[in-house]
């Protein structure tokens, strides 16, 4: 676990239990927000004289529960900042936790009795010594009795946490809110074996004072390739979707933006992801791409999926099919476009499409990787028969292992070793400098979406959380990340993404 990270990767509760002088709240802030800290102390500071006020602790603890409940119910990580030794207001709290299904986390501070001594004497209002003797020794058994080797959480056993933090403490901690560690101050760090990473840009704020929205491209471009990023994929879509911005919004055509993009002299892979089967007809996808390929120098690949979106096949008069007939629609697109990709002029009759000639100059430089987007069960026979390599939305580790194993079932059938499809996946992190500036950037995106369900969406975090996060994701055979920043205005954002990358080494 990193030194300044929270124990769970998601909303949970966060009970603390140590002695007076244990560094509890310390350690506490440097790992989650002050909005997320709920601290009896400052209650009885909130209610009565000031923090150690013990004749205001019966209000302060009444006040304590009601924000543990509220925040717990609307899914929000609470960390409650309490001695954290009475295990009937434990329960309470893991009672709490469990009736709106979060996870509840036990952190022990076992902090070196000299040291909590130390700091309990530098107080204003020290307790007592037997009184923090009786403490420690609570705190002793605490961790005897939620040590590796004693416990589980089916063992018959009351507390029965989601998991049990022991933090030893010999020494005095350094002190580093959870706010100052920035951007680049967070690149050094563990570095994980990542996959490769491309930024997908489905958003165009040109209308938001972009002047030369040519610029704004090009200077996307030359950052992307600056930081390390292997390629741009821009969205293929004829009206802007609600998922990303407002219908009015521009959407530019993919292929005329690459086609701007790939004179710059980078060595950025360009595409799309995805291209509707239901757009184009086949052969005019193939001169495009092919074009593109060689004006590229060989960078190009072509995302293809079925298409999904009724609203914008009506606005363009585009016929939009049944699912069955647009999964047909795809299969043809593929094998047409490999057909006249292919050397020669010669008539073609395959599986899916018959053409009198495969006449298609410019060819492509080389072999151009075909990107199959979606992850239902038909849809993946395509990948396994026809695709280079497949794209779906990056979830859970769990549910890519059970599509990759449909996938793989299906390269069984066909004979083809499933180590020759590369799995890719879409991402679109709420990527912020630190975790205050992640709650802000969460605020700023979510509309009417509850923060704590917005963020759990976005995988919401620092460069540290998704560095690791992509890196188990390529320990689950994903090759590439496509990267899509839900809140990306300009070149300048991308600089979020240099301690990632650093991370991934």
């Amino acid at each position: 676990m990193d030194e300044a990270a929270p124990v769970w990767p998601g909303p949970a509760l966060v009970v603390l239990a140590g002695a007076a002088g244990s560094g509890k709240s310390t350690w506490a802030a440097q790992r989650y927000l002050p909005s997320e800290i709920v601290s009896s102390d400052a209650l009885r500071a909130a209610v009565g004289s000031g923090p150690y006020d013990l004749d205001a602790s019966e209000d302060a603890f009444a006040l304590l529960d009601q924000i543990v409940v509220a925040r717990l119910g609307r899914g929000l990580t609470t960390v409650v900042d309490t001695l954290g030794l009475d295990p009937k207001r434990r329960a309470h709290h893991l009672a709490y936790a469990r009736a709106v299904d979060l996870p509840a986390v036990l952190v022990v501070l076992d902090t070196a009795p000299a040291l909590a001594r130390a700091r309990n004497g530098a107080r204003d209002r020290p307790v007592p010594a037997r009184v923090l003797t009786e403490q420690l020794r609570r705190v002793r058994a605490l961790v005897e009795q939620h040590a590796p080797d004693r416990w589980a959480p089916d063992e018959a056993d009351e507390e029965r946490w989601d998991a049990v933090v022991v933090v030893e403490q010999a020494d005095e901690p350094r002190s580093t809110p959870a706010s100052a560690a920035g951007v680049h101050a967070a690149a050094p760090g563990p570095t994980h074996a990542g996959p490769r990473v491309v930024l997908q840009v489905s958003r165009f704020p040109w209308g938001e004072g972009v002047s030369d929205p040519t610029r704004w491209l090009t200077d996307l471009a030359r950052a992307a390739d600056a930081i390390g990023l292997d390629g741009i994929a821009l969205m293929d879509h004829l009206v802007q979707i609600p998922q990303v911005d407002r219908a009015w919004e521009p959407i530019p055509e993919p292929y005329v933006a690459l086609g701007l993009l790939a004179g710059l002299g980078t060595r950025l892979r360009l595409g799309t992801l995805v291209t509707p089967a239901t757009f184009r007809a086949p052969g005019i996808v193939a001169k495009a791409v092919a074009t593109l390929d060689v004006l590229s120098g060989g960078r190009a690949f072509c995302g293809l999926g079925a298409g999904w979106w009724l609203r914008e096949h009506q606005t363009y008069g585009l016929d939009f099919p049944p699912a069955g007939e647009r999964l047909d629609q795809l299969q043809a697109t593929i094998e047409t476009l490999r057909a006249l990709w292919a050397p020669g002029t010669k008539a073609y009759a395959g599986r899916y499409v018959h053409l009198p000639e495969t006449t298609c100059y410019p060819r492509p430089v080389g072999a151009v990787p075909i990107v199959v987007g979606g992850s239902g069960d038909r849809l993946l026979r395509v990948v396994a028969e026809q695709a280079d390599a497949w794209n779906l939305p990056s979830s859970d580790t769990a549910r890519l292992a059970r599509r990759l194993a449909v996938l793989r079932g299906h390269c069984a059938d066909l004979g083809r070793d499933p180590d020759d499809v590369e799995v890719t996946v879409l991402d679109v992190p709420v990527l912020g400098t630190d975790r205050e500036d992640v709650a802000r950037r969460v605020e700023r995106l979510r509309g009417r979406i509850p923060a704590a369900a917005y963020a759990q969406q976005h995988h919401a975090g620092t460069a540290a959380d998704h560095a690791s996060r992509w890196a188990e994701l390529a320990e689950a055979e994903v090759g590439t990340v496509f990267v899509a920043l839900p809140d990306l205005v300009d070149a300048d954002d991308l600089r979020r993404l240099e301690p990632v990358l650093a991370r991934l080494g």
